[in-house]
């Protein structure tokens, strides 16, 4: 490609053999981003090219055969390291421009083709640089409205639990109750992205290779919804030099996850460390990599293979031993790692006909960007930024109990035999409860509330 590319931007490409090193060896390169520094390293050093580089410019682009210069994965992350490294200038393909240009305090000049680059470096005719322009979050409306949803208040308010905190959720229900429709109205009452979270997760679908072209910054919380006959590859990432997965083009949204139970054990616990950490490892042979992974996991699941156990006008007609086996396909330490756990009935015909609208989702991410501003005040130079990121000396000290709420709560974990996992999330969740009531302690119907969300049967 850089032969073919060279020859048709006018310039004579050497007959001879040449040695390309790329540094460090003991580091894996792969891509095509490297072509366009390639191509102009060597017409630098056969003196094709009159241009006397000052040590603080980068290239980067993969070339066509006729030299037009092609966008490539990454540009950000690029971007963002050169300017950390102190670099000056950095050219990038023009369908790149739009994210590089997210990188303040560097010159992004965009390229067209080499030859284009060509005459730009010789001073024959100069290259533009773009202008940093002043990024705006508009006030979009995405989602499906939580007013839509009839009914299912338990269920609402367990989702602005979830939101408010960014702790995970499990809705077990009949077909037909709701469950996938309260999981979409979830980017809606999420609160609006900041800089720095809309940069983390550019730079994630940027390494993937999913920005639009042309695109600059996501602006808009993710939500992915993998089915479950997705690889184990595509949910947690992977691949032969690693990409990320499903989880982390997920990372400060929304995983939703339907018929949970459906999918196979072995991948959902691939699941444990970006539950418990927000980042998942992926080793290959040649190395490890980890992507950030720190999503609201909402699954939703049936309560046995036919689905009707809990729906009182449908009969189930499962055996207990299948219904058994079922529920036994998620196991205790999946479970563990959920801290809201809720049913959600199929509603009345009586309520679905009711003409009365419930709080739409402006109203309730109104108060979840309070409980929200609540925890970043919080948590400010701690590194993280929701309740359900606190470590359990965190807990301790956010945490703290009277009395009366100390003893509700060492009640219910002997007697419903909880985990240490599981009182450490119960006291997040309390936490999270406390933050949308506006109150700077824990009080006792914070916990009895954040109880009622622990499965019936611990596993």
């Amino acid at each position: 490609r850089v032969r073919s590319a060279v020859l048709n931007s006018g310039r004579d490409f050497p007959h001879k053999k040449i040695a390309v090193n790329l540094a460090p060896a003991d580091l894996r390169k792969s891509g095509p981003s490297y072509d366009l520094p390639i191509a102009v390293s060597i017409l630098l050093t056969t003196g094709r090219l009159n241009f006397a580089p000052g040590g603080r410019e980068i290239f980067i682009g993969e070339l066509a055969l006729n030299g037009q210069v092609r966008s490539v994965s990454g540009a950000l992350p690029i971007a963002i390291a050169a300017r950390r490294l102190g670099m000056q200038t950095l050219y990038v393909p023009q369908a790149n421009a739009n994210e590089a240009k997210l990188v303040k305090e560097l010159e992004i000049i965009p390229v067209k083709s080499l030859h284009e680059l060509i005459r730009h470096l010789e001073g024959k005719k100069k290259i533009i640089p773009l202008e940093h322009s002043e990024i705006i979050f508009d006030d979009t409306e995405t989602g499906n409205d939580m007013a839509h949803v009839r009914g299912q208040e338990q269920a609402k308010r367990a989702l602005e639990i979830a939101a408010a905190g960014a702790h995970n959720v499990l809705m077990s229900g009949p077909p037909g109750s709701g469950k996938t429709l309260l999981a979409r109205t979830m980017p809606s009452i999420l609160p609006k992205l900041t800089l720095d979270e809309a940069l983390e997760i550019t730079k994630i679908y940027s390494v993937a290779g999913m920005l639009n072209e042309g695109a600059a910054l996501i602006k808009l919380r993710p939500f992915r919804a993998p089915h479950h006959t997705a690889s184990g590859a595509a949910l947690v990432g992977g691949g032969t030099w690693p990409r990320p997965g499903e989880i982390s083009l997920a990372h400060r949204g929304v995983l939703f996850l339907d018929e949970f139970a459906e999918f196979p054990r072995a991948m959902l616990e691939n699941l444990r460390q970006p539950l418990e950490d927000g980042i998942v490892t992926i080793s290959r042979a040649a190395g490890s990599l980890q992507f950030p992974a720190r999503f609201i996991l909402v699954a939703a699941m049936n309560p046995c293979p036919c689905g009707y156990k809990t729906d009182p006008e449908k009969q189930c007609v499962c055996a207990p031993a299948q219904i058994v086996y079922y529920q036994k396909k998620i196991s205790g330490p999946i479970l563990d790692r959920i801290d809201l756990h809720l049913e959600v009935p199929r509603m009345k015909f009586e309520k679905l006909t009711d003409e009365a609208a419930g709080e739409s989702s402006k109203i309730i991410r109104e108060r979840i960007e309070r409980a929200r501003a609540a925890q970043s005040g919080r948590f400010q130079g701690r590194g993280i930024i929701t309740n359900s990121e606190m470590s359990s000396k965190q807990v301790q000290e956010w945490c703290a109990l009277n009395y009366e709420s100390q003893a509700l709560l060492h009640s219910a974990v002997d007697q419903l035999h909880l985990s240490a996992r599981a009182y450490y999330r119960i006291l997040k969740i309390a936490r999270t409860i406390a933050d949308l009531a506006g109150e700077i302690n824990i009080q006792t119907p914070h916990i009895a509330e954040a109880l009622q969300y622990r499965p019936k049967v611990e596993n």
